[in-house]
């Protein structure tokens, strides 16, 4: 088992900029893909951005060129670095972990959220 623990989230003003953690623990020996989906009230959850083991990190549409997505594997920490922030992009952040697994396809395990809100 893998446990994932969100922080950071918060109030900020359009343009402004957060990052997010996430730290892994338990099981952290063998995860493989990571990456940050968000879920805003009302709507589906949907993939923010991902990174696979070996730091190869792709985003969706609506954040790319705002958000970076990093991970340091020392410190089984996964991180969102979020600029030039919009009040769209206000919703809940989940972290995720792909246990080790044949085939590799589909995430295990999911964090509480945390909760970013970007408004004036």
């Amino acid at each position: 088992q893998v446990q994932l623990v969100e922080s950071g989230g918060g109030l900020v003003q359009p343009g402004g900029s957060l990052r997010l953690s996430c730290a892994a623990s338990g099981d952290t020996i063998c995860i493989a893909d990571m990456g940050w989906d968000r879920q805003a009230p009302g709507k589906e959850r949907e993939l923010v951005a991902a990174i696979t083991g070996g730091g190869s990190s792709n985003y969706a549409d609506s954040v790319k060129g705002r958000f970076t997505i990093s991970r340091d594997n020392a410190k089984n920490t996964l991180y969102l670095e979020m600029n030039s922030l919009k009040p769209e992009d206000t919703a809940v952040y989940y972290c995720k972990a792909a246990g080790c697994k044949w085939p590799p396809q589909g995430y295990d395990y999911w964090g509480q959220g945390t909760q970013v809100t970007v408004s004036s």
